[in-house]
């Protein structure tokens, strides 16, 4: 990763997490479906970045997080898990040849059917995760299952429209 890379990543994550904190924290469709814009930075991380330094972000973000959410530590957790299935689902969903070292899971770079197949499942055990934790023994498993299924899908639309409004798209030969 070069320094124009990582001033790149910086700035994003410094952006979605602003985003989160200021626009997002009270918004909820219907009650159900909450946003968490700021996966997108820990999902758009390069393919070959190793786990640990991932996961040590993860947390820090999801602990900054916290802090502005006042979630003692829920979406620190979840957003570790994130970072630590990440490596695992992106190995299971490799195509034959592997990935390019060059390539970012997103979406200008490897296509929308790749990018919701990639980012989707990932988004729904963070989801999972939270609401597990943060509904312990009052919100019934379908309720937890509910609020997964819809923050997962109402995060994934968002992070798509966010990559195509923001993000610059690969110019092929």
């Amino acid at each position: 990763m070069n320094f124009r890379n990582l001033i790149t990543y910086i700035f994003l994550v410094i952006c979605l997490c602003l985003v989160q904190i200021l626009l997002l924290k009270n918004l909820a469709l219907f009650g159900v479906a909450f946003c968490f814009i700021y996966l997108l930075a820990i999902l758009s991380f390069p393919i070959n970045m190793r786990s640990f330094p991932l996961i040590l972000i993860s947390f820090g973000l999801g602990l900054l997080i916290d802090v502005f959410y006042d979630t003692l530590g829920l979406h620190a957790a979840a957003a570790t898990l994130l970072a630590f299935l990440r490596t695992y689902w992106l190995k299971a969903i490799s195509p034959n040849g592997g990935y390019d070292d060059a390539n970012n899971p997103t979406l200008p770079e490897m296509g929308i059917g790749w990018y919701i197949s990639y980012s989707l499942p990932l988004v729904f055990a963070f989801s999972l995760m939270f609401f597990i934790a943060d509904q312990w023994g009052t919100g019934g498993l379908f309720g937890v299952l509910n609020k997964s299924l819809f923050s997962s899908i109402f995060t994934v639309i968002l992070a798509i429209i966010v990559q195509l409004l923001f993000f610059k798209r690969r110019r092929g030969i």
